[in-house]
């Protein structure tokens, strides 16, 4: 059973339908090809729908899911086929190969493309050159082919119009390293002639269409196909191929497969050729045979690289030798129009042949030793027309149907022969079953002096003018009494065929009337030697080794060449028995409707096709005995989950003593058979139990596994998690003690450095240690101080935390602080400053100290007064630790006012040199003095004077309102 396809896209395998009648077959096709299956298996067999459609299902994606799997794991696909014989081939050592059969507009081109598509994609891992280039040879020798040998027809806009039978070769490893093509009966009177609606083969079209200006200059052609007597007709058809695109596609692929740059000028010279020869015309003087458009002559002389008047001769004249004498016999209008046609036809065929013989020469396998390389194996596909019923049907459509005859036999033979081979081969009896044998109908073709070919050649082998109708007359006499033959001599009554013209064939696939006209000439397939011998002349050697014979004399005797109804059976025989020597694998294409549509399912449309191609027979030969087989150890992996005895593995002796305890438990034993390899289920509804058994078993598989695998992804989430934790911890522990341990070393011997470490740099410190740094740094800091100020004086100190006052007040507000000097306080006993009144000072400071009980002068200094009648007077100014007094210099410091310090609200100082001061006090009765007299005339004591204040403001835990006060700048 193919997985994912339910029963809505109906049966996936025609061999498990409830019951085989053509009415279910019907529905359960049609039902697929609407849901968009195009693809149905009948056992091993593929029966492909044409979709008329481009389906997104042959992707890289897609052959991946086939690659390896067997043909009930996956659903219906031309891969799965194509993995199979592949597998056969690669694993058993055997030879294989793919038939393709099906009616013209089908779909076998398609699918013989998308087989070697797949083949070529699942080989060669190691992406060897030399692989690869035999891969892309018979990719691309498709292209080339369908150009030459297909043609669109009223069914089809890409019509095989000949057989094709590649082998690609494989090497013991499974790669290809070679192949060879075969082709059959290419429709060369297509060449001359098409029915209304179609168009000769694609190189015409491709070639006027496609090809440059300056090629088409140098053919001697027109761009336009209407032009040419022999494709005029399809050249007035409009179509959806892109003939422009196609010729540069066909030439580059030539390129590539080895074509040199003269060999495809000569492709193209030949085809120029055969357009030029249609529009050859005969007229008569008299009794004098004429070329009426001869300039015609000099451009086929030039095409064909020969003279011109042996291209006239040869046209015009016959070389007949009779006795030791040779005679030019002239043609009449008739045997020239004939001759001209007849050589259009045989060039083209030559060029086909030749075109798969180039091929063959590049891509066929070289120097291989199978005692050095190994045994070489091969695939062969067959892609071959299908069977053909037209209005008029002629000696091309006899062959073609002659041939799907010889395939359907092969076909039945190969089926009851592989099914009785394996019922043998597993030790279970076999049923005989009753089918519609053909090869009444292939004897009556093909058999030795009765059937319809050896007839033919005997007419064409008679002395004197025989016609068709003469032939006809034969056939009525020799098979008067064949029951699959009749003609209107032999049922009068029959108004559908015309005297002296039709017989009729029942085939397997249905009454095929065919008309006698041609069949002789078609048969005798005679090309005059004269032109043989005038191609063989040329000076083209390409030109030249197509035509070998042309090197015989006029007057060699030469043996009777075979006949094309000989050639053609003889190479069908050898085509049936190489695909008997291999294991065959079918693909059956299916046309749905003659319009094209991907909607339409002409249902009698349908079923004749499914009756002549065999395909309930195929079925009732698979549903004989049973509907499915598997091997044991794969019936088991797919299916082991329904019993308890086998899943998650059996213990039991054997993969069949487990399979048998699974159907016991399912109830299912009355409907199998054991055999040595495989087990066999006889009816579709136990495949369709165990289906759902295992269907709703997977459920919970997936279930239960969802569960194990959600609590494995949890799991490893946490210990990626817990791991990650305890990274980041030791990480973080690691960076701590690496910046603890880089500190220590760096100021471990900072008590014994001049500067006690203060040009040492602190190392960056971890993100989680910016504030221990911080703290750190303080200490240090506070330490570093510390050893600086620890032998200083009671005084040093006093005037060290006045400076570092004035430094945390005024940083950055004045340019000179003073804080490099060191500061006296009292100035005005110094003698530097008042040399000649620093005794009168001192007995006032010790009248004033005795009076007011203060403890210490802070601060003195001359100063200048403004007062509110904007007058400058000297004055002096001296601060002690209780009161700011104001003294008059000129009196012998005689105190003018005396202000409590407690009434100091603030100062106020200005930015400037000038040294102004302002004391606020709580009466509003400020004092305004400008700092002057010193010594050396440039000093700054107003830091001096704010520190002093301020760290005897702190030191009495006063200093809230003068620290407000002591910033602001400016008067």
């Amino acid at each position: 059973m193919a997985e994912h396809e339910s029963l809505e896209f109906g049966k996936a395998d025609f061999v498990l339908l409830d019951n085989v009648s053509l009415e279910e077959f019907m529905a359960n096709l049609k039902l697929r090809f609407e849901k968009g299956r195009i693809y149905t298996y009948i056992g091993e067999v593929v029966v492909s729908v044409n979709p008329y459609r481009a389906m997104n299902i042959y992707g890289r994606d897609t052959i991946e899911q086939y690659k390896g799997r067997e043909l009930y794991e996956r659903p219906p696909h031309l891969f799965a086929i194509a993995d199979a014989a592949y597998k056969a081939m690669k694993r058993r050592n055997k030879d294989t190969c793919i038939v393709i059969s099906g009616e013209s507009g089908a779909g076998k081109t398609e699918a013989s493309k998308y087989i070697m598509q797949y083949i070529a994609a699942i080989t060669n891992p190691s992406q060897r050159a030399e692989v690869e280039r035999v891969k892309n040879m018979l990719l691309k020798s498709n292209c080339v082919l369908e150009a030459f040998g297909n043609a669109k027809t009223n069914r089809n806009d890409n019509s095989s119009r000949f057989g094709k039978y590649m082998d690609i070769n494989f090497d013991f490893k499974g790669d290809p390293i070679g192949g060879h093509i075969n082709n059959y009966l290419l429709e060369k009177s297509r060449v001359i002639f098409q029915q209304e609606g179609e168009r000769s083969f694609h190189s015409f079209y491709q070639l006027v269409k496609g090809a440059p200006d300056a090629q088409l200059r140098s053919l001697h052609i027109q761009r336009d196909p209407t032009a040419y007597t022999y494709i005029k007709v399809g050249g007035q058809i409009k179509s959806s191929i892109n003939d422009s695109a196609d010729f540069k596609a066909v030439t580059d692929a030539m390129k590539v497969i080895g074509f040199t740059t003269e060999e495809i000028q000569t492709v193209y010279k030949i085809l120029a050729t055969i357009l030029h020869l249609g529009n050859l015309k005969f007229g008569s003087d008299g009794d004098v045979t004429l070329i009426e458009n001869s300039k015609l002559v000099s451009v086929l002389g030039d095409l064909l690289s020969t003279k011109d008047e042996n291209v006239e001769k040869a046209l015009l004249y016959r070389t007949v030798a009779t006795g030791r004498d040779v005679i030019d016999k002239q043609h009449t209008h008739q045997e020239a129009s004939y001759g001209r046609d007849a050589l259009a036809k045989a060039i083209y065929e030559r060029l086909f042949c030749w075109i798969v013989g180039r091929i063959n020469d590049i891509i066929e396998v070289k120097n291989y030793d199978a005692r050095v390389h190994g045994k070489n194996t091969v695939i062969g596909v067959l892609d071959i027309y299908g069977f053909e019923i037209f209005q008029n049907n002629s000696f091309e459509q006899f062959c073609i149907n002659y041939c799907n005859e010889k395939l359907q036999q092969l076909f039945i033979q190969l089926v009851l022969k592989q099914e009785q081979e394996e019922y043998e081969r597993e030790g279970i009896p076999w049923k005989h079953i009753d089918y519609f044998n053909n090869q009444i109908i292939v004897d009556l073709v093909e058999q030795q002096h009765k059937g319809i070919f050896a007839v033919l050649d005997e007419a064409c082998m008679n002395v004197g003018k025989v016609t068709d109708e003469m032939f006809l007359q034969a056939l009525n006499g020799k098979l008067a009494k064949h029951a699959h033959y009749t003609s209107r001599k032999l049922s009068p009554t029959d108004k559908n065929l015309e005297f002296d013209r039709d017989f009729r064939i029942r085939h397997y696939a249905g009454n095929v009337a065919y008309s006698v006209v041609g069949f002789i000439d078609k048969n005798k397939d005679t090309l005059f030697q004269d032109f043989k011998r005038l191609l063989y002349n040329s000076s083209n050697p390409v030109l030249k080794a197509m035509w070998p014979e042309g090197k015989l004399s006029i007057t060699e005797v030469t043996k009777r060449p075979l006949t094309a109804a000989t050639l053609f059976k003889n190479s069908m025989i050898s085509l049936v028995e190489n695909l008997a020597r291999k294991e065959p694998y079918y693909v059956r294409c299916i046309k749905p409707n003659d319009v094209k549509s991907p909607l339409l399912f002409e249902h009698e449309r349908c079923k004749h096709q499914v009756e002549y191609l065999g395909l309930l027979e195929n079925v009732r030969v698979r549903r004989a005995g049973f509907a499915n087989r598997q091997l044991y150890p794969r019936f088991l992996q797919r299916y082991k989950m329904i019993s308890e005895f086998t899943w998650p593995n059996h213990d039991l002796p054997s993969d069949k003593e487990a399979v048998k305890r699974l159907l016991q438990g399912c109830g299912f034993e009355h409907d199998v058979a054991y055999g040595k390899t495989k087990v066999f289920i006889r009816t579709p509804r136990t495949i369709f139990s165990l289906e759902e058994q295992r269907a709703e078993m997977v459920k919970r598989i997936v279930l239960f596994l969802q569960k194990v695998w959600r609590g494995t992804l949890a799991r490893k989430r946490y210990r990626r998690m817990r791991a990650a934790h305890i990274i980041i911890r030791a990480y973080r522990r690691y960076k701590v003690k690496s910046y603890i341990r880089e500190v220590n070393r760096r100021f471990k011997n900072v008590r014994g450095m001049k500067d006690h470490g203060k040009h040492v740099k602190w190392p960056t410190p971890p993100k989680v240690l910016r504030k221990f740094e911080d703290a750190l740094r303080n200490i240090y800091n506070r330490w570093w101080a510390w050893t600086l100020i620890k032998d200083l004086s009671p005084e040093q100190l006093v005037q060290i935390r006045a400076k570092v006052a004035t430094l945390e007040c005024l940083k950055g507000q004045r340019a000179d602080l003073g804080l490099q000097r060191a500061w006296e306080g009292n100035y005005l006993v110094s003698k530097k400053d008042s040399p000649g009144t620093a005794s009168s000072f001192t007995l006032v400071s010790s009248d004033l100290q005795r009076k007011d009980k203060f403890m210490r002068v802070l601060f003195s200094c001359n100063v200048r007064k403004i007062n509110r009648f904007n007058k400058a007077e000297d004055r002096a100014l001296l601060i002690t630790d209780r009161h700011l007094y104001k003294m008059d210099p000129v009196k012998q410091y005689k105190p003018m006012k005396s202000i409590p310090l407690y009434n100091v609200t603030g100062v106020s100082i200005s930015p400037g040199k000038d040294q102004l001061v302002v004391f606020h006090t709580k009466d509003n009765r400020d004092l305004i003095v400008c700092l002057q007299g010193m010594v050396p005339a440039g000093d700054s004591r107003i830091g001096e004077l704010v520190g002093t204040l301020l760290s005897h403001f702190k030191s009495h835990d006063n200093s809230s309102t003068l620290l407000s006060a002591v910033p602001f700048q400016g008067i």
